[in-house]
Order: structure tokens, then sequence, then C-alpha cells
């Protein structure tokens, strides 16, 4: 079969093409932007791809098209299809039909920690030798793709309440059925198609109606809102994280801890992840694991050779001294867990914070009050506020002087630059590229330091 994907360079979608193409396929897409890394993957996998969505398109006469969320009503190409009577389905409901089906597929839900816990979970189930196929919205750096399609009747996916298609207002998860559930918490985000937080738990109580009797969801008890969900309805067997009748970490250190279930101890974690938030995480991804059929204490024997997940506290170079760090964080939440963890580790080292306020829900300021607290824990701030809809400055004005904004690219590399000096950590936080923030500053630090004016 032909497929042709829209928006096929966005993680999920450009992992639906991988999947397909494995199962396959002839496989193209079309996306707005193509441009590496995904247009380098995608081409090495043997898919073409298309700039923009030209309706000039339906001269490849594929057998489906598979549209994804980013494309909507107005787009040349969603009209040329409506308009000639073409077979188009959702990226969701092709997964589903055609991978999910008749798969035990292990799915991890939650505003923060789902592409880190599907990575955990997944090296897991490979470590035992269960070969799972998975689709990841990034790359651990155990298997360096974020999607692949196996024999295996395990599936690993990172389920995402982000709605479906123009034509399907659902969340992505309700498609997925899953047999084993991650919720690792639940907060307000995607302000876009969320008017409040009760709207995000309605689609999370959909999800829990999907997981059958025999099944298992694993919860994070520490969440009042996921407690409503659950208080909505539940008809599965639940195992709570963070409380005594549940699993628990216990001990001080980020780096090793003790996993308890139910009180009993089950073995301790040693790695080189940080924070608590990747502790709850671990704790979800060896609950899951369990329920597939693997004992904890060889869950956490595989946490010992996990690797992370790109742009997960990923150190992107050293200059001159400083170190130089690329991470996803784009809500205040997890911007404070992650500087929180970066501290734990540098101890009375600067932080120096460099954010990208990126996503939908950030550029339209819903989240600006919480942002100022949530940096506080940096010795300096600096807020890239280019296409910003709302005052960073005003928001971050409780930090004082400590913090700063540029809406120039090259002024604000300028500024941390001169501000950074031998020992000190950049932490860059974005949920896209960031303009390469990165190479710019090791570049710029490199050459001072060269030059001897460090």
């Amino acid at each position: 079969m032909h497929i042709h994907i829209l928006g096929i360079c966005g993680t999920f979608m450009g992992g639906i093409a991988v999947i397909a193409r494995q199962a396959g396929h002839r496989v193209t897409g079309c996306d707005a932007d193509v441009y590496p890394p995904m247009s380098t993957q995608l081409a090495t996998a043997g898919i073409d791809l298309v700039e923009g969505y030209r309706e000039d398109q339906l001269g490849l006469k594929p057998d489906l098209w598979v549209i994804g969320n980013v494309v909507s009503r107005g787009n040349p190409l969603v009209e040329a299809i409506l308009d000639s009577g073409g077979r188009y389905v959702s990226g969701p409901q092709w997964l589903a039909e055609n991978v999910l089906s008749g798969k035990w597929v292990l799915a991890v839900a939650g505003t923060h920690g789902k592409t880190s816990t599907s990575s955990m979970l997944a090296w897991i189930l490979e470590d035992a030798g269960l070969q799972p196929g998975f689709l990841i919205g990034g790359v651990p750096r155990n298997f360096g793709i974020s999607a692949r399609l196996t024999d295996s009747r395990h599936f690993v996916i990172e389920a995402d309440e982000y709605d479906t298609a123009f034509f399907d207002k659902r969340s992505k998860f309700v498609h997925y059925r899953p047999t084993t559930a991650v919720l690792n918490n639940l907060e307000f985000d995607h302000a876009d198609i969320f008017v409040d937080l009760g709207s995000i738990e309605t689609q999370f109580h959909h999800f829990v109606q999907t997981i059958p009797g025999n099944g298992l969801l694993i919860s994070n008890g520490l969440e009042p809102a996921l407690e409503r969900v659950l208080g909505e309805g539940c008809w599965t067997p639940v195992e709570r994280l963070g409380v005594p009748a549940g699993w628990q970490a216990e001990g001080p250190d980020d780096q090793r801890f003790a996993v308890r279930f139910c009180g009993d101890f089950c073995g301790e974690v040693r790695w080189e992840l940080l924070g608590e938030h990747n502790r709850l995480n671990a704790l979800a991804a060896i609950a899951a694991a369990r329920h597939a059929g693997i004992p904890p204490r060889q869950a956490i024997d595989a946490l010992a050779r996990f690797q992370n997940v790109r742009r997960r506290l990923e150190v992107s170079g050293v200059a001159g001294g400083v170190t130089i760090y690329d991470d996803f964080a784009h809500h205040p939440t997890a911007i404070d867990t992650t500087i929180a963890g970066l501290r734990r580790k540098v101890g009375s080292s600067r932080i120096l914070a460099v954010l990208e306020p990126r996503s939908n829900t950030m550029k339209r300021g819903v989240m600006k009050d919480r942002l100022a607290g949530s940096l506080a824990g940096a010795d300096r701030v600096y807020c890239y506020t280019l296409g910003l809809g709302w005052d960073p400055r005003a928001a971050l004005a409780p930090l004082g002087p400590k913090a700063s904004c540029a809406e120039d690219l090259e002024a604000l590399v300028s500024a941390v630059s001169a501000e950074a000096r031998s020992g000190d950590h950049v932490l860059v936080m974005s949920n896209g590229s960031f303009g390469g923030i990165h190479a710019k500053l090791i570049e710029r630090l490199r050459t001072r330091a060269q030059s001897g004016s460090c």
C-alpha cells in the first residue's frame, strides 16, 4: 500500500512513517518545514519527502492519506483530498488499526515525563529480551531511534493527550487501548486546545475507560487531578506511585535509591539520572514492566544501564570550562524540577538558565505568573522573547536584576557568553531547536578561551 503522510516531520508522524515503512508499505510525506534531523532520518528509511502542502500532490495517487494534527481546513492539500473523495485517516487511528491491534500495549500518559518513562520501560523490556516495538516522542539513547516495529507482542507508546486531527478532536491516547497504562501526572497545558484543567481531566477519564478490567493502571498517588480522574470511574486495578500502599523511592540521593512496593524492598536503583521526577518515572517503568512479567529486581538492574533520552539534561559541550546543557523543559513544573535536579548535581556552582518559551501554552502567556518561581533556583536567567504576546520582563520582575530578556538571538548569545565563566553550567531549555543556540554558545566560549580573554 502507498501511504502519503501530511505533517510527516513531526516526531509522532515521523515515527508513524518509519513504522509503516518497516511494515512493508511504500511511504511518502510532506511538511511545511522539511529539514534535518527528521528529514535525514526519513530519507535514510527510504521515505520521499515533499516540501509544502501543494494540491498537485494528488498526482501521487496514494492508497491512503494519513493526516497529522498540524494541518487543518483551509490547507490546500487537505481541501484537495476532501474534494477528490480521497481515503484519509489520522495517525493515531492508523497506528491503532494496523499496528497496535492484538498487541500488549503499554501506554505512558501525563503532562510530564512521558518520553523519559516510555524510554525506560522500552529499555527494561529490551534488556529482558522481549524486543518491544515502540513509538516515543524523543530519542532514547539506548536505541538511537524514536520508533520501531518488531514481531514482539509488546508495544510501548508515549500516550499524548493532544488532539488527534482536525476531524477528530479526541486526545490521541483514546485510540491506543492499552493493557498497561501509566498516568504520571496531570497539570494544565496545551492552552491552544484545552480551556482549563477540567477539560483535560475529561480526556484522561475517557482514556481510563479504555483500559480493560484485566489490565493495570499505574497512577501517581500524589496528584490530586489524577485522583479526581479515577474518582469519575475506574474499572481496572490500580497501583499508585509515591504512597506507602504502592510504589515508593526512598533515600536522599537521586542516583542511588531504594524501591519498595507495599513496603517490601525490591532493590536499589543506581544510575546517572537526576531529579525527583526521574525517581517517580523509574517507579512507573518498574511497575509497568512487572505487569508485563519482568520482576522488579530485573527491571532495577536494567535501569543501571539506561542512558536517558536525548535533550534531557544532555551535555551539548564544554568550552572554556563552561558546561552547556540541552533540555526539553518548557512548562514551569518541568523547568523547576530540571533546575532542582541540576542544582543537586553541581552544588554551589552557578547555573545560568536560558529559556525559550516556545510551546503554544507558553506563547499565550497562560503560565507567565508561574515562570519566575520556576526559574528561582538559577543564579542568572535569560529569556528569549521573540514572538511572545505578553511582557516577559514584567513576568520575571520578581527575580530582580538576575533576570534579563532579549528579542534578538545574537544579543542573547552575547549576553550569556559575556556572563559565563569557568565552572558555570548553562542550562538551555526549549522544546524546539532554539536557533542553534547551543552550538553558538560553545563556539563563542571556545573562541574566547583560545584568545585568553576569559
